[in-house]
């Protein structure tokens, strides 16, 4: 509820709150802080969820010596498999979207950076996708000379495509947690586990592009931030005051 009042000096009207409407403003920050919390928490576990799932179907079809003289009657599971796969290409730019104004309000620098390897990500994963999918029609000739060598490739091109997303993705996300560390959105120790993590997953995706296949195990310091971070956002949401865009005293 708005009062207008004349001003002192008797030149125009001053607009005042009451504590009804700012009640009403508080609630409404609150409500649109836990919205986004919450929906960027789920986004983190979709992503898990869909990429993991598709992934699986997708290599447990792919990964023997001769898989191409095999597939033809498991081509559907590798489609659906490569679907999954592809959700998980909205999933991420919705998160890029959906943090960019939250983290605008703090530095846009770093809104634009993570939006950017977000997309960068994105795309280098519906590289490897598209290659998997290329296997269909391929196992048609599954006997002719050099197709089981070009279906390698193709895996091999999704591997690829898939450490270097990663990879992107580890950068962008240190910026992230740079600036989550910084204002507080979350807590400082969980922006830590990030800051960690993803420093190490990057080191990770580099060591398998190079044949050095110790990545899985580097992987785990960042998902624990990718595990933990969803079910906080789910609870508590962004710190009130650095969600507003508000500096916190330490």
């Amino acid at each position: 509820m708005i009062d207008t009042k004349p001003t002192t000096n008797g030149h125009g009207l001053a607009t005042l709150q009451t504590p009804t409407g700012a009640k009403a403003t508080r609630g409404d920050l609150a409500g649109s802080r836990m919205t986004y919390s919450r929906l960027i928490g789920a986004l983190f576990l979709a992503g898990f969820l869909f990429y993991g799932v598709g992934s699986g179907l997708a290599t447990s079809l792919v990964g023997g010596p001769n898989f191409l003289s095999t597939i033809a009657g498991s081509q559907t599971m590798l489609v659906i498999g490569a679907f999954l796969m592809f959700l998980n290409t909205g999933v991420d730019l919705a998160k890029g979207v959906l943090f960019f104004p939250i983290l605008e309000k703090h530095s846009k620098r770093t809104a634009l950076a993570y939006l950017a390897t977000m997309i960068v990500e994105v795309v280098l994963l519906s590289v490897g996708v598209l290659a998997l999918l290329m296997i269909v029609p391929l196992a048609r000739h599954a006997g002719e000379v050099g197709a089981q060598t070009l279906g390698s490739i193709l895996v091999q091109t999704n591997a690829t495509a898939y450490q270097m997303g990663e990879m992107t993705l580890g950068v962008g996300a240190v910026f992230l947690c740079l600036l989550l560390f910084r204002t507080q959105l979350i807590p400082r120790w969980l922006a830590i586990s990030g800051l960690i993590g993803y420093p190490i997953l990057v080191a990770g995706t580099i060591a398998e592009i190079f044949a050095i296949h110790i990545g899985l195990y580097l992987t785990v310091p960042g998902f624990f931030f990718e595990l933990v971070l969803p079910f906080w956002l789910f609870f508590k949401g962004f710190q009130p005051e650095a969600y507003r865009g508000q500096p916190i005293n330490a």
